[in-house]
């Protein structure tokens, strides 16, 4: 069954708390943001190993197993936005289609210990890429091809908040 696309611009988590996740991203640093990734990567783990990670619980709803193939891809592409963000003040990048990576990568079809290494290995270089920035370079621009603007701080508390809300979506 297919996924109805999420179109909706997720930015406005940089401005408020997220109502349904709680995420409040005012005054996280990207190293803070790197040891609260540190602390998601376990739970992501446990996710993985549940029973019916396979299962959506309805159709317009990832399963926990295309979550976490979400986050692990989350965790490389924001690894790559900092590392551009870092190499050139005002780096641009490409927008991304969540969904459409979704079916090319058959995140439903994938196996959950595999996405579970995967997802460990590529959080733990996000986490470390984030600890290691610099603080002289905290307000370093990028911009994405959709307007949206970014310094390295935004960029890591937007990219925070779409790992810990997933983790609210696939709690159970």
């Amino acid at each position: 069954m297919a996924i109805t696309p999420d179109l909706k611009d997720w930015t406005w988590v940089l401005e408020r708390p997220c109502p349904e996740c709680g995420f409040d991203a005012d005054s996280l640093t990207p190293h803070e943001v790197a040891a609260r990734v540190d602390a998601t990567l376990p739970r992501w783990g446990a996710v993985l190993r549940r029973e019916g990670v396979r299962e959506r619980p309805d159709e317009s709803t990832w399963s926990p197993l295309e979550y976490a193939c979400h986050v692990r891809d989350v965790f490389e592409l924001f690894s790559i936005r900092l590392g551009l963000m870092l190499a050139e003040d005002g780096a641009r990048f490409d927008d991304w289609d969540q969904d459409a990576t979704a079916l090319e990568k058959h995140y439903a079809q994938a196996d959950p210990e595999a996405v579970r290494a995967e997802l460990a290995d590529h959080g733990a270089r996000a986490r470390d890429a984030f600890a290691a920035v610099p603080e002289d370079a905290f307000s370093r621009r990028g911009l994405r091809s959709n307007g949206s603007a970014f310094t390295v701080v935004t960029l890591s508390r937007y990219f925070l908040h779409d790992v810990e809300h997933h983790l609210h979506d696939v709690a159970g």
